[in-house]
């Protein structure tokens, strides 16, 4: 176990269907799926040491650079979401990154997506590496990651498949 504690894979907690996230066939509206891993991609940067304060103090951020969602099954009003991530990857400027979201008491799969991320100066908004603390978190939490099974929805290629 490391001071990332449920590490296979991190546990960023849970968090509620809000009523503005619904739209009119009475689901979780797609872009919120967006905003409900983003939440939780905050949780993972304060473990790791990369949240507000670090951008405050360093003037440097972290920009999407791709990402992929998968839209498994649907959410309602009030459900609980459970949210959890896998490192798949890192460098000195960019993170390869998996959360997948499931229905907290149901425990059924709801959502994943698959995400690089890349370091920024904000001042040059070009990359830059990220601080030694940073780079000794993301190797300790790869390290807790790297023999996990490679998630299905991970690395797809969106297209219509023909038979």
């Amino acid at each position: 176990m490391s001071k990332f504690g449920n590490v296979a894979p991190l546990d960023l907690g849970v968090i509620t269907v809000r009523p503005e996230w619904i739209d009119y066939n009475g689901h979780m509206n797609v872009a919120y799926y967006v905003a409900a891993f983003d939440l939780g991609l905050d949780k993972m940067f304060q473990i790791i040491e990369l949240d507000e304060s670090y951008f405050k103090q360093s003037n440097c951020s972290s920009f999407t650079l791709e990402a992929h969602i998968n839209y498994i099954d649907e959410v309602k009003l009030g459900d609980p979401l459970q949210i959890n991530a896998r490192l798949l990857d890192f460098d000195q400027k960019r993170m390869h990154v998996y959360l997948e979201m499931h229905h907290a008491t149901e425990k059924y799969l709801s959502a994943t997506t698959e995400m690089l991320m890349m370091h920024i100066n904000m001042s040059s908004r070009s990359s830059s590496n990220y601080p030694i603390n940073i780079c000794t978190h993301l190797s300790k939490l790869f390290s807790d990651h790297r023999d996990l099974p490679q998630p299905e929805n991970c690395g797809r290629i969106i297209k219509i498949k023909r038979k």
